[in-house]
């Protein structure tokens, strides 16, 4: 079984983009490229790299964006970034246009990837993206409060800047995270706790700077591009627990796209972690048909 390798995309200004290519076990149908999300890594996908039968004919990268883990920076951060790095990336590794699958940000990532760069993605695969339509509750509110992460990241990084920051953060390893959660899912006492243990920002906070966090949430509930022109094949995948969209005006607006296959999953927002074998066949079969 080929090994997965750590590899380094260097980038204007000095900057470095972490990745992980785990070669295709046989000759190579598929290029999937894994877009994690929000105060988020690359280790979200390390589950779904290890299991999944897709190894067999598929190379996969998964990639820390730009901010997280292993793709540090000062800088900037945002969607046209992150995008020009996921194009740089597959030109790095010689990849024919990859199939693009993001989780919630990494959704939107790859939507935007997308239609930014059209050549580079042969197909999309979204869990759980954020149509701003079908939001409700308090998430409508940070729609409007958009700007104000905005401005609130700027004067974090001015701070930073200064010399005010944290200069170390504590690893965030996914996997081994998602066990732990697994046994508090076994009872609806512990699930309480999961719930909010998982959408805490103050949890988030611990392993993502601020100034990183706060852009995170301002590129969440960026617009999205027109949906009726993203051309290629797409797979959406909802979860019916979620609190912050209503599961039918979620899909509503995935059937925006004009080549689209919908699959929900009884879960939360968090379906890598609660039905991981449920996402893995309904991408494994998705892929399969394409």
């Amino acid at each position: 079984m080929p090994e997965p390798s750590l590899r380094t995309l260097s980038r204007p200004g000095d900057e470095h983009i972490g990745y992980v290519v785990t070669p295709a076990r046989r000759v190579r149908r598929h290029t999937l490229l894994l877009v994690h999300g929000l105060a988020s890594n690359l280790t979200r996908w390390s589950e779904f790299v290890a299991t999944t039968s897709l190894a067999e004919t598929c190379t996969l990268i998964q990639t820390d964006l730009r901010g997280h883990e292993r793709s540090p920076t000062r800088g900037r951060i945002g969607l046209d970034l992150w995008c020009d790095d996921l194009a740089a990336l597959l030109d790095a590794e010689g990849a024919a246009p990859a199939i693009c699958i993001g989780h919630s940000l990494g959704a939107q990532v790859a939507l935007h990837f997308a239609a930014r760069h059209p050549d580079r993605v042969a197909a999309l695969a979204l869990i759980d993206p954020v149509f701003r339509a079908a939001l409700h509750g308090r998430m409508r509110w940070l729609v409007v409060a958009r700007p104000l992460c905005i401005a609130a990241a700027a004067i974090v990084r001015a701070l930073n800047a200064a010399g005010i920051r944290r200069r170390s953060l504590p690893p965030l390893d996914l996997r081994a995270l998602d066990v732990v959660a697994r046994d508090a899912l076994r009872s609806p006492s512990s699930e309480a706790e999961f719930i909010a243990r998982y959408s805490s920002m103050w949890a988030d906070l611990r392993t993502c700077h601020t100034a990183h966090y706060l852009q995170d949430v301002a590129a969440m509930f960026a617009p999205l591009p027109r949906l009726e022109q993203i051309e290629q094949p797409a797979l959406v995948v909802l979860s019916t627990g979620a609190t912050f969209a209503n599961v039918e005006s979620m899909a509503a607006q995935a059937r925006r796209l004009p080549r689209v296959h919908i699959a929900t999953i009884a879960c939360h927002h968090w379906p890598l972690t609660e039905r991981p074998a449920e996402v893995r066949q309904a991408i494994e079969n998705w892929v399969a048909a394409l």
